[in-house]
């Protein structure tokens, strides 16, 4: 088996490898189960790290093991022209005698995992390819929330603003009379699921908050009149705001998905809206600052959800329960059972069905008022924090993290580079 990650890495995405490597112990028809070496990049440059070697410890502490440093992710995208590439690929898969794929991430991988089963079928290999969902965006799936409930990731990314936000309103409360504005700035491209978690610090509605989406948009000049609206009842605000809302040109950069990295935009969506509070005057007296949190609310492991981690490792054990009985071209998906008590099943979706989804932020979960969001949110998205703060493995005073020794598959092939890079 090759396992597989792409996409940017949450708090939990090792314990969804940890589910797939030790419940490959449990079925002897796996054999050998390898990391690619930084996702599809490093099955074409055919490094395998070899995880069946590795030690049981070391396996055991993925769960609390942040990002994806262990066998490394990857942005690197197969598009349909990329015929050598494909080839490639099953080249490899066939000089190791591969005969399952476990791809971790989104919508891009969850495509890129059902082609190569398709091209595999073409080329006389029997390839099981199975999918992992993995993102904290949370918009893998349908707005029906029929495909999968919520993905692996998006628990602990909304706890880490939970307790970001009750911070951040203490010290704005200590320092409203210089600072009355402080604007912190979300992860989550178009979808409102992280900006919204900041509900999540405040549910019975005490904290001067205002929560603004990419889906609920407003001029500027309409944000600084709520703002100011605001300042004149309480004196202070805090404003939570995605990083894909609109407000003008940013100097955009994309990935090779095409998606739009906000972290390297020349200008932040946070910086903006600071900018143009203090240019019209704020309805009380200082100044209105930015916070714009960085890369750390995907890797933050103080913050994982215990509910997030567990779900994890199981999704990746429902993957590896799917690949081993031969059940090639799914997803494995996180189902909510009804009830008042949150509980939940595992299950399958077509990987065709979910490459072709994109969940967006349902608008009846948008406050009327633009600014924030309904209870009907805090509902879905609280049983995911979990209730206590995990407990990380520490020596030394520095958290133990998984260290897996190099120990890779030995090359059968020649030296490739990739298509995209040539």
């Amino acid at each position: 088996m090759v396992i597989a990650q792409s996409g940017g890495p949450t708090p939990v995405i090792n314990s969804s490898l940890r589910g797939i490597i030790e419940a490959a112990r449990e079925f002897d028809s796996v054999g050998t189960v390898y990391g690619a070496r930084h996702g599809i990049e490093g099955v074409l440059k055919e490094e395998l790290l070899d995880l069946s070697a590795q030690s049981p410890e070391e396996v055991a502490l993925l769960r609390y093991t942040p990002a994806a440093g262990s066998i490394g992710t990857c942005r690197y995208k197969l598009k349909p022209q990329q015929n050598e590439d494909f080839a490639r690929t099953i080249e490899v898969f066939k000089a190791h005698d591969i005969g399952y794929l476990c791809y971790i991430g989104g919508n891009d991988s969850m495509d890129t995992a059902n082609k190569i089963a398709q091209l595999a079928a073409e080329r006389g290999l029997d390839l099981v390819a199975v999918g992992v969902p993995k993102t904290i965006d949370n918009d893998v799936g349908d707005t029906e929330f029929k495909l999968i409930d919520h993905t692996p990731g998006y628990g602990s990314v909304a706890r880490y603003w939970m307790h970001k936000v009750q911070t951040a309103n203490e010290e704005n409360g200590g320092s409203c009379p210089a600072d009355p504005v402080l604007v912190m700035q979300a992860m989550g491209r178009k979808i409102g699921f992280i900006p919204a978690a900041a509900r999540l610090a405040d549910p019975c509605r005490e904290m001067p908050l205002q929560i603004y989406l990419a889906e609920s948009p407003c001029t500027l000049e309409q944000l600084a009149d709520r703002v100011n609206d605001q300042l004149r009842r309480v004196r202070r605000c805090l404003v939570v705001i995605s990083e894909g809302f609109d407000v003008g040109d940013l100097g955009v950069v994309k990935d090779s998905f095409g998606h739009t990295s906000f972290g390297s935009t020349k200008l932040t969506v946070c910086q903006t809206v600071v900018n143009y509070l203090n240019r019209v005057g704020l309805a009380a007296k200082g100044a209105a600052r930015g916070n714009v949190m960085g890369t750390d609310q995907r890797h933050s492991m103080a913050y994982a959800s215990a509910v997030d981690l567990d779900e994890a490792y199981r999704v990746g054990q429902k993957a590896l329960e799917l690949a081993a009985t031969g059940q090639s071209g799914f997803m494995a998906t996180i189902l909510r059972e009804p009830g008042a008590i949150y509980n939940v099943r595992y299950d399958k979706a077509p990987l065709a069905q979910v490459a072709n989804s994109e969940r967006t932020f349902p608008k009846n979960w948008i406050a009327p008022n633009g600014c924030d969001v309904t209870d009907d949110f805090v509902r879905y998205a609280k049983p995911l924090l979990g209730s206590e703060m995990i407990t990380l493995p520490v020596i030394d005073g520095r958290q133990r993290m998984t260290r897996f020794q190099p120990i890779f598959a030995e090359r059968k092939l020649a030296k490739y580079v990739l298509q995209a890079e040539r």
